[in-house]
């Protein structure tokens, strides 16, 4: 690699990483503000307003809120049901905000987990997630196929006796991949996404598919096939008995010959990551 496409992969990191640190912060602010009463129609719109003041305008879809059962998508089997509903948080209630804004061009796609005061089983998921990490970028180094990594985190899933519950999400998806989107005064959206960054998906998926990939990660043949070179947006999701936990940041997979830089996660400063440092 040239110095110059050298130094252009790392300033496209950085606005990867600034957008992503933006979105934690927000589900940081956001999450501190919660208390019991607050629907998740609300917490979104929370989301969506701290994003603003920003200055986000696009987005690869709008801000999620999950409340109580709904974190672990309980009877979840129609798209919308993932869309924040009038369900009111309560003391102990666990919960997850998702967004994924798009700034200055770069895309990010997060997942923050959280209760409402003392929740053990919520704890214990989150301490469960940290293997995931760490499996999931041990596995992507070695240049195993996608589908198989993902059923090794279904197995370490029911290791630690818990269900995965990204099966639910549509084309049962851990991960998917994030691209640079062109900057535009307004963007359209469609059903709470905006309509380019699915679109760049789309065109991922066109060409992917008469090359042998998918923009895709998911438990189907279309992922039968190594880690492509990009970003991910990657996210295990666990579930105990009605109560849900997941992290989502993104992983950088590169076409880089040596196994410690074939892949790294984009940023080790997030709110899970210093979670599972403190709690050593």
């Amino acid at each position: 690699m040239t110095t110059a496409a050298t130094g252009e992969r790392a300033a496209a990191l950085r606005g990867f990483r600034r957008v992503q640190r933006l979105a934690y912060e927000c589900a940081e602010a956001v999450a501190a503000r919660l208390k019991p009463g607050v629907t998740e129609r609300a917490a979104a719109r929370m989301q969506r307003a701290w994003l603003r003041e920003r200055g986000v305008r696009d987005w690869f879809h709008l801000p999620f809120a999950w409340f109580g059962d709904r974190t672990a998508f309980v009877d979840f089997r129609v798209p919308l049901q993932f869309f924040p509903t009038n369900r009111r948080l309560e003391p102990g209630m666990p919960f997850i905000l998702d967004m994924a804004p798009v700034f200055q061009g770069h895309t990010a796609d997060i997942g923050n987990s959280g209760s409402l005061g003392i929740n053990p089983v919520h704890d214990r998921l989150m301490a469960d997630l940290e293997a995931h990490r760490e499996l999931i970028l041990r596995e992507v180094r070695e240049r195993r196929p996608l589908r198989e990594i993902y059923e090794d985190v279904d197995r370490l899933m029911v290791r630690q006796g818990c269900a995965d519950r990204h099966r639910a999400y549509p084309f049962g998806v851990i991960a998917h991949k994030v691209d640079r989107v062109r900057e535009r005064r307004w963007s359209p959206r469609l059903f709470g996404f905006g309509t380019r960054s699915p679109k760049g998906l789309a065109s991922d998926a066109l060409h992917g598919h008469r090359e042998g990939w998918s923009p895709l990660w998911s438990p189907y043949r279309f992922s039968d096939h190594p880690p492509r070179p990009g970003l991910w947006a990657v996210e295990p999701h666990l579930g105990f008995r009605g109560t849900g936990a997941k992290f989502e940041e993104i992983l950088v997979v590169t076409d880089s010959g040596d196994p410690a830089e074939n892949a790294f996660w984009l940023d080790d400063d997030l709110p899970h990551v210093r979670r599972w440092a403190e709690e050593k």
